[in-house]
């Protein structure tokens, strides 16, 4: 593991492989351990960047006063940009999962210039989820209010058995099994200190209040590069929305796929997002 310093934030990062730069960002509630097996296999032909979102993993838990901004996905990708050109990649692959696709969407809106594809992984934009949050929705995706909650309620709920409920979260809305996924033990290490626990929480808050905002005033605003959209093929998102219809309204020149699994679909089906991947990273 390697640490970059971004003023009072650390993050932490591992890189691998030569080649063209992409990097790789996890989502909720993981680590940058997640991209184990698909990272070795792009090595082969890139430069494969996997990072820990801040508030997440071994990277800082900062402060979420005074209004969240610190855990606004404009932070995170802020970070993600400043770390990509420390290591001299001006220009990079991006690819997201979850929370850490809305990183990197926010990143492509922010500085696309910077970006050379953008991957986005089982995820619709965060305005047009809010925009027409259902009954089915809050159903299957309950831990968004659940985890926006003012502090310490969450913090506290969870802190009494963290294993419980992010292993609830992975199996229930997750669609997987705790054996699909290879780093479990990387998971459980990270969610079961409090720091994890809060700055997770706080990036469910600064959604509700910080990113949607912002990409309400980005409505309209398309990122022109090369983008692919991937989806769960048996996932809530597949279900309950058209994720390609959805993108097409951001992204210009969109591909999208649907992959075996649910919302974990990179751990249920390594191989299948690995050749994804390389099938649209090569094109580019």
């Amino acid at each position: 593991m390697a640490v970059f310093d971004h003023g009072e934030i650390k993050i932490a990062y591992d890189v691998d492989g030569a080649g063209p730069p992409v990097l790789l960002l996890h989502g909720f509630p993981q680590t940058r351990a997640m991209w184990a097996p698909i990272a070795e296999g792009l090595a082969q032909d890139f430069t494969v960047i996997t990072a820990d979102l801040r508030g997440y993993g071994a990277s800082s838990k900062p402060d979420a006063l005074p209004d969240l901004s610190n855990y606004a996905f404009r932070a995170m990708a802020g970070d993600m940009l400043a770390l990509m050109r420390a290591l001299g990649h001006e220009r990079f692959h991006l690819v997201g999962h979850d929370r850490g696709a809305r990183v990197a969407h926010r990143l492509s809106l922010d500085a696309p210039d910077h970006v050379m594809s953008l991957t986005v992984m089982d995820i619709v934009p965060t305005y047009d989820l809010l925009a027409h949050w259902s009954s089915d929705v809050s159903a299957a995706y309950f831990h968004w209010s659940y985890l926006a909650q003012p502090p310490p309620f969450p913090e506290h709920m969870i802190g009494a058995d963290p294993d419980h409920f992010y292993e609830a979260c992975l199996l229930g809305w997750g669609g997987a099994k705790v054996s699909d996924f290879a780093a479990i033990e990387a998971y459980r290490e990270a969610w079961r200190k409090p720091a994890t626990i809060a700055g997770m929480t706080n990036d469910y808050r600064a959604a509700l209040v910080v990113d949607v905002t912002h990409d309400a005033e980005d409505i309209g605003r398309r990122f022109a590069g090369p983008a692919l959209v991937l989806f769960g093929a048996t996932g809530v998102m597949g279900r309950l929305f058209d994720v390609p219809g959805t993108w097409s309204g951001w992204l210009e020149a969109m591909t999208a796929e649907a992959i075996p699994g649910g919302h974990f679909f990179p751990d249920q089906s390594p191989e299948a997002t690995l050749e994804a991947l390389r099938r649209f990273l090569g094109d580019v």
